[in-house]
């Protein structure tokens, strides 16, 4: 494991390791054990989107491992003005330990880890979330102890947060149903794979996908760049809903996710998002020590 570039990249063995890892800096932190597994490494962090907790938590979470964070917006950098990602990655190689990057297209952190000779992370990008489904995955298994026999459904927009989501699932053996508008579907490559596993069902039926649900996830209609669809986005997402009523389709035992921001009464309505506060706050929370996990794995 060179790179956090993709859930795909990384085989099961991989995930459970970041997350056992996760599991035992969690405990750490919270007993008060300080170790700086990264003492003196500087990671660089380029924001090409807006962001709270990648930001927030990357900061906090490099530095708690004794390591200091670069902020590099992307209005500061020369890559905002068209600088070739392959000339950042080879200048950004002789100063930092690592990068973790937070922008539109895949191809641009593909091309950062080509290019250059240190560690890069994926903070998001239009195709992948995968740091957000690590710490998904962190809560799921605090919560229901195991993955085997868990059925996850989503609900909503087939975007980067679907596409993880299918790969975080089938990779732990869990079963996933994304329930979408038709014409939202998530990625055709990725959705194929999740079939040929025979654990991910691809629906336009809300009820079918939470039938028997373990656990249900969200996220926003309309993600960053999508602002001049909000419009459209809201006509057509608004049966995609989880709300009090559908939710009683699922198992009465069922956590419900959300990877933030929310737009209550959109996506998910009032009630639902704060009957289920702890499980999405401790979710976020997560964020922290699953990426912990992943720059130890690979910066040390």
């Amino acid at each position: 494991m060179k790179h956090l570039l993709k859930l795909g990249d990384l085989t099961r063995e991989d995930i459970l390791s970041i997350l056992n890892l996760a599991d035992q800096l969690k405990f750490e932190r919270n007993n008060g054990i300080n170790k700086e597994y990264l003492k003196g490494k500087q990671l660089g962090m380029i924001f090409q989107k807006a962001s709270t907790r990648t930001r927030v938590s990357f900061e906090v979470g490099i530095s708690e491992l004794g390591g200091h964070p670069l902020f590099l917006s992307s209005h500061d950098l020369q890559i905002g003005r068209g600088e070739p990602v392959q000339d950042t990655a080879r200048v950004l190689s002789r100063y930092l330990d690592g990068i973790m990057i937070r922008t539109f297209a895949q191809q641009e952190v593909e091309d950062l880890a080509k290019y250059g000779t240190i560690p890069v992370i994926n903070g998001l990008t239009d195709y992948c979330h995968p740091c957000q489904v690590l710490a998904d995955l962190m809560t799921i298994r605090e919560y229901k102890g195991t993955f085997k026999g868990l059925k996850l459904a989503f609900i909503g927009d087939g975007n980067n947060m679907a596409n993880s989501l299918i790969v975080g699932a089938v990779k732990t053996g869990m079963n996933i149903a994304v329930a979408c508008p038709e014409g939202y579907e998530p990625d055709e490559k990725l959705v194929k794979w999740g079939k040929e596993s025979g654990l991910l069902t691809v629906t336009h039926d809300v009820s079918e996908a939470m039938a028997g649900a373990d656990v249900l996830y969200t996220d926003v209609w309309a993600s960053m760049g999508q602002e001049g669809e909000k419009a459209e986005r809201e006509r057509v997402f608004s049966g995609f809903q989880i709300n009090e009523k559908n939710i009683k389709g699922a198992k009465e035992d069922v956590m419900v996710m959300h990877c933030l921001p929310a737009h209550r009464g959109e996506e998910i309505t009032e009630g639902v998002f704060e009957a289920h506060a702890k499980e999405i706050f401790d979710e976020a929370e997560n964020r922290l020590h699953a990426q912990k996990a992943v720059m130890v794995k690979l910066m040390r």
